[in-house]
């Protein structure tokens, strides 16, 4: 059932602080406020750390306010995922506020991998995205967007998103992307989203152009049902995503996913348990 309005907002902060001790990298220091919390962490893989970002009230209203702030110390292998879609409610005004901190440190890994957003109609949010890299640090993620609900006849014709994602390496910046839609303006432009009702996004610390090339290959596969493509921003894998169904948006990313991990993380795809569930 749809949530249309509450007397409350939540005010959430998670803030978590993960390195690497006797053999494994584990989350030594957490701080929160309000409902986001972590599970417990899971080593299918050894070292890697799993660990899985909950937010219990089950969707954003307009007001809400959630901080998520990541730190991954020198050494530190962290794969973060959700496990299910974040759904972002129709707001009777206020705006509701998203702000995303990720911070890797030489020598450490980061695969950000949150399953989707999805935006009902008369939604009001904005997202702050930030990845903060130092020279040696390692990073694959991505954000997916769903505007309205297609499967139920409801398409995304009020509300308003904005959504930066920023990427900075040694404190500069190298890739600012934004995402901003007025109701359907930004899904009907021919020079936007074209008709789909889903897009997007992948970053990885990636500049081997032959690997670019696999991804590029592997992407004109999947035309004309997904639009794709692939360039390089300085040092950095950029992938875009236009799909119809957020299933077939995430199988992409999961494909690219599974060439870019052996080569940037040195080590082999090892999906989260909690997509299998």
């Amino acid at each position: 059932m749809e949530a249309v309005a509450k007397n409350t907002n939540w005010q959430a902060d998670l803030a978590l602080d993960f390195a690497p001790r006797a053999g494994k990298t584990r989350l030594i220091a957490s701080q929160r406020r309000g409902p986001l919390t972590v599970q417990r962490a899971f080593y299918p893989e050894g070292n890697v750390n799993h660990t899985y970002l909950l937010h219990p009230p089950g969707g954003v209203v307009g007001g809400d306010e959630l901080n998520i702030n990541i730190n991954v110390q020198v050494g530190g292998q962290v794969l973060l995922t959700t496990p299910g879609a974040t759904k972002f409610y129709r707001s009777a005004g206020p705006q509701a506020l998203v702000k995303q901190s990720l911070h890797i440190a030489d020598g450490a890994t980061l695969e950000w991998m949150p399953l989707e957003s999805i935006f009902f109609p008369a939604t009001n949010v904005a997202i702050k995205t930030e990845v903060h890299l130092t020279a040696n640090a390692k990073f694959i993620g991505w954000e997916m967007n769903c505007l309205g609900r297609p499967a139920n006849g409801e398409g995304f014709a009020m509300g308003t998103i904005n959504s930066d994602f920023a990427c900075y390496r040694d404190g500069k910046i190298v890739l600012l992307d934004r995402f901003a839609t007025q109701g359907e303006s930004m899904m009907a432009s021919p020079v936007g989203m074209r008709g789909f009702s889903a897009q997007s996004m992948l970053v990885a610390t990636v500049s081997d152009e032959s690997l670019i090339r696999q991804v590029q290959t592997m992407l004109a596969g999947y035309a004309p049902k997904i639009w794709a493509g692939a360039s390089c921003v300085d040092g950095l894998l950029v992938v875009r995503v236009l799909a119809h169904q957020s299933q077939d948006m995430l199988l992409l990313l999961v494909a690219v996913w599974r060439l870019l991990r052996p080569v940037i993380m040195e080590r082999q795809a090892e999906p989260p348990r909690i997509w299998a569930t």
